[in-house]
Order: structure tokens, then sequence, then C-alpha cells
């Protein structure tokens, strides 16, 4: 017969356990979170995503792992990864509002990696992230180290990857296609071993836009939701390679929606000045004038020309500066680069990197 003090005390047991394994809980401020890209941290508990290609990773033991999001509009779409699986992503669509999102829960019991990256970009809204979940039993393991190479494009919506997901024939506006992550930057970054920055909007130009801000009007901002006031310090990390991937919208647009027409001096003008506002910023770096692979590069295209002549001509005036250039081709296909084309560009670009700079 069990006597009602020995109930107590098996009751007392019990609790005490069931309070031991509780499932773990992490909060978006724990130092196993390594963070990659333009992140607004001015809540810690709450790190805000906008930025096209922003990424966490949490190095952890257990079998499942959940996470939770207050995206602004419920448009975004989050690839996580598990082990650094690059081709089996798992592809969270965002609600608008606070979600718990279970990422995987048959994981093998071991050590594991969760990388989460925003596919979508700033058009889509911004991301707040409010923690991590992990079963019962589960701990956390120290955070990787962060990459020494660095990698920062200015782009649009090639950049950003617009429709790279989609079929050859398909469409190119669906959001579950955008895809930063398979685009020629985010790929180029993890064959050269880099940290890696996407401060792409689609639709974006240097002179004039789909919109009524440009690129520079852009380019330092630290939220990427439209136009606003919110300013990034440059200075607080720095990259080594620089590839400003820009005037495809230019072309599109210079004649129909500007007045006067830019002459060809003012066009060249125009991204000299904003190599200077990077060169500026970044000093050291090597500075990559590219365009491409839309139609922007087809054969007799005067683009490609632009770009060229401001990086002499910047050359002329700044000895100093390590400038480049490169072309990706346009191969005939008329919409926004697949995966195929994004691997072929991102070739082209790692190879012309690790060249330049013996990585």
């Amino acid at each position: 017969m069990i006597t009602v003090a020995r109930q107590y005390l098996m009751f007392g047991v019990w609790l005490l356990c069931a309070v031991s394994v509780q499932a773990l809980e992490v909060s978006p401020s724990s130092e196993a979170i390594s963070y990659r890209g333009r992140i607004d941290f001015s809540d810690p508990a709450a790190p805000v995503l906008s930025w096209p290609a922003t990424r966490i990773d949490v190095n952890f033991h257990g079998e499942s792992v959940a996470v939770t999001l207050d995206d602004e509009l419920g448009k975004n779409y989050y690839s996580a990864f598990i082990d650094g699986d690059w081709k089996r992503p798992i592809v969270l669509g965002l609600h608008k509002g606070q979600h718990r999102y279970e990422v995987i829960d048959d994981l093998a019991a071991g050590d594991h990696t969760l990388t989460l990256v925003k596919r979508t970009e700033g058009e889509e809204g911004a991301t707040r992230f409010l923690g991590l979940n992990f079963n019962e039993g589960a701990k956390l393991l120290p955070a990787s180290k962060l990459p020494q190479r660095r990698l920062e494009i200015y782009g649009d919506s090639i950049t950003s990857g617009m429709g790279a997901m989609a079929p050859l024939n398909g469409e190119d506006g669906r959001l579950f296609d955008k895809n930063s992550f398979m685009s020629y930057g985010a790929i180029t970054a993890r064959a050269l071993g880099a940290d890696y920055r996407s401060i792409s909007q689609s639709g974006i130009g240097i002179m004039v836009s789909w919109f009524d801000f440009t690129m520079p009007d852009f380019y330092d901002q630290l939220s990427a939701v439209g136009d606003n006031d919110s300013v990034w310090d440059l200075s607080r990390w720095t990259p080594q390679v620089v590839v400003i991937n820009l005037l495809q919208n230019d072309s599109w647009l210079v004649d129909k929606r500007l007045d006067p027409v830019p002459t060809d001096a003012e066009r060249v003008q125009a991204y000299y000045d904003f190599i200077d506002r990077i060169h500026k910023r970044y000093p050291k770096a090597l500075l990559i004038g590219a365009l491409g692979s839309m139609d922007a590069t087809q054969a007799d295209s005067p683009w490609p020309g632009y770009i060229q002549s401001a990086v002499e001509n910047y050359r002329r005036d700044h000895p100093k500066a390590q400038l480049a250039t490169i072309v990706f081709p346009f191969t005939g296909y008329g919409q926004h680069p697949r995966v195929v084309h994004h691997q072929a560009n991102a070739a082209k670009l790692t190879a012309f990197i690790r060249e330049r700079m013996d990585w």
C-alpha cells in the first residue's frame, strides 16, 4: 500500500523530471545563432530580416526544430536547409503575423545545422525572427565562424533571383519561384566560401527604375522595404569584392520615363558616380562592373560599353582603385534567368574572382 506521503513524493519526482526535459526554446539573442546580412537588431529579441539572401545558422544536437516568425505582409518565402544539403530545401511560405513553423521533426539523433535563408526580397516585406524551438533533450552547439571572405552585390531582379525556380516556359512573377539563394551571386559565394550580401531590388536602376527611387537612393539602407530613412553603417561589414550588376532596367526605361533622355556621356557619368560612392565606402575592395544576362548584353547593345567607359574613366582618375568589368552574355532567352542560367553566370563570375583575388 502506497502511503499519501509516498504518493506526494512520487508526484514531486515526476514533476521535477517533466520540468527538466521540456523542449528547448532559444532566443534570437543567443550567441549560438549566427547571422548573415543587413539585419536590424534594434530589438535583440526580434531582429528584422528584409534583404534577399539574409541568413540565420544554428548548430544543435537534437531531432526536431521549429522557428517562430512574424511576417509583415504574408508574402515572404524562406528556404530551410538541414546540414548544408543545398539541393533539398524545406520551403516555408509565410503567413501574415506571428506563427510557428515546424521545419523538421524526424532527424536522426545527433549533431545538425539549421540554415534559414530569405528567398524573397524587400518588396515582399520584412520578417521579425522570434526564436527557435527544439525537441526535449536537445542542446545548442557552438556557432560556426563566419567566412573571412566577403562578397557583396548591388543588383536588380537578376541578383534577387526573380523567376529563378520557374520552368523555362513558365511565367516570371510567382513569388514561390523567386529565390535569391539560387541566384548567380549566392551560388558564387558558396563556391568561393564567402559570406554574401545581396543589396538588390527587382526593377531598380541607377538613373531610373520602375518606381520612384534608384539604387543611389537605396544602397545604404538598413531596411530593404521600399525607399526609407533607415541607414546601414557600411563600416560594420567590409567586403573584399563588390559587384555592381545594374543598368538592365535603365536600358528599358531611360527613353520612356526620363525627359530629357540622358546622353551617352550622362549614362557613363551616372555609372561612374555610383562607382565613386562604393569606392569611397570600400577603398580597398575589388569593384567589378557587371551586366547581364538579360537583353542589355545582346549583340550591338551599347550598355556594356557604358560600363566599360565608366570603369576606364574611374581608373584614370583613381589609379589606386581596384577595378574590373565582366559581362554575362545574353543567350537569347527572353525572360528572367532560371537556375540553369544563374549556374552558368556563377561559374563565370567564380572563375573571374578566383583569378583576381587568388581565392
